[in-house]
């Protein structure tokens, strides 16, 4: 059961400093409104990077990803016994995660009256910078395979400061492939904080964008699954 609790708080963590940078570039009266896209980049890489260090503590494998899950169970990481377990824990703890968000940023939220004013599920979850379904799939099989195969490639990431080099793989993902979609990589780290949006009490909340929502579910799972298999052959 440890497993199961460091994965939920490891993505918690990892939701709470993602979309909290998101909420920082967008609501109105927040500080940084307005910041760039490598801000935005490296604080989803510190994000993976601290939420990894927190799930490792538990004695969980660090996934925090139900892709990436998938991914190590194909390469027979993990029993497939314990990927249905990981997966909940992962998809409650990016919910709870952005739930703690819209309460940090709850003024900020009442603030912001509308999409153009920042109160976007773009916060939150990912949304194309051009609506292009089957490029936008293409590009979170892209870029989640191109993190899957280098992160199998270095072994045990939970490992001393390996969980940074990961949390800077995320960032170079984020600077080099990430601005089409605004790169998922991960079906709970979108779903989790997408539903929590779709249902939680959030003033002046626009639409949720469900009809996109296959793409970083799909789109990683397929991306992850490919760097397994070639990994398999290594």
């Amino acid at each position: 059961m440890d497993a199961y609790l460091g994965e939920f708080v490891g993505t918690m963590i990892l939701v709470i400093l993602g979309a909290g940078a998101g909420a920082s570039i967008n609501l109105n009266k927040a500080y940084a409104k307005g910041q760039g896209w490598l801000y935005v980049a490296f604080a989803w890489g510190m994000a993976v990077a601290f939420g990894v260090y927190v799930a490792a503590s538990f004695g969980a494998p660090g996934h925090l990803n139900p892709a990436f899950t998938i991914a190590a169970a194909i390469s027979g990481m993990i029993k497939w016994s314990q990927v249905v377990g990981f997966i909940i824990a992962q998809m409650l703890g990016a919910f709870v995660g952005a739930a703690i968000v819209v309460i940090h940023f709850y003024p900020h939220f009442k603030a912001s009256k509308s999409e153009a004013e920042g109160n976007t599920v773009g916060i939150f979850a990912t949304k194309p910078a051009i609506n292009s379904p089957v490029f936008n799939f293409l590009s979170e099989v892209i870029a989640t395979f191109t993190f899957t195969y280098i992160t199998f490639n270095l072994g045990n990431f939970t490992e001393g400061l390996k969980p940074f080099i990961v949390g800077f793989v995320i960032f170079a993902i984020g600077a080099s492939l990430g601005s089409t979609t605004g790169y998922a990589l991960n079906p709970a780290r979108d779903w989790g904080p997408r539903f929590a949006y779709t249902v939680l009490p959030i003033p002046h909340k626009t639409a949720a964008h469900w009809e996109y929502a296959w793409v970083p579910m799909c789109g990683p799972i397929v991306g992850a699954a490919i760097a397994a298999l070639l990994f398999n052959l290594q």
